[in-house]
């Protein structure tokens, strides 16, 4: 099953080759940063948990989750320097797991 790819899809679709795409390459020193970054906020979200927030510390346990995920996804994944329609997928899929975790909270509050 062999097939070129202009047989399957249309000729409408602007198609990049791989060799025209531009390659953007991340230098150590902002690897190391980003690192030092996702460590103290672990240690941030750790020491959070030592402070009696009642309901709060789980609102604050995801939100320094999702800090943390969204440089994972910028900088480690480069979706920075991706084309837009990845950011555009990767923000619908993020707000539909938004979506779910307020189903879930008002579920837990509500029962």
């Amino acid at each position: 099953m062999d097939f070129p790819v202009s047989l399957i899809l249309p000729h409408r679709i602007n198609l990049k080759v791989m060799a025209e795409e531009k390659h953007h390459i991340t230098s150590y020193k902002t690897y190391t940063l980003i690192l030092v970054l996702l460590i103290s906020l672990t240690f941030l979200s750790v020491a959070i948990t030592q402070i009696e927030l009642s309901r709060w510390a789980t609102v604050a346990a995801l939100l320094l989750a999702g800090v943390k995920s969204t440089f994972v996804l910028l900088i480690f994944m480069h979706l920075k320097f991706d084309q837009r329609i990845f950011r555009i997928m990767a923000g619908l899929i993020l707000l539909l797991v938004i979506v779910v975790i307020i189903f879930t909270m008002l579920d837990f509050l509500f029962r």
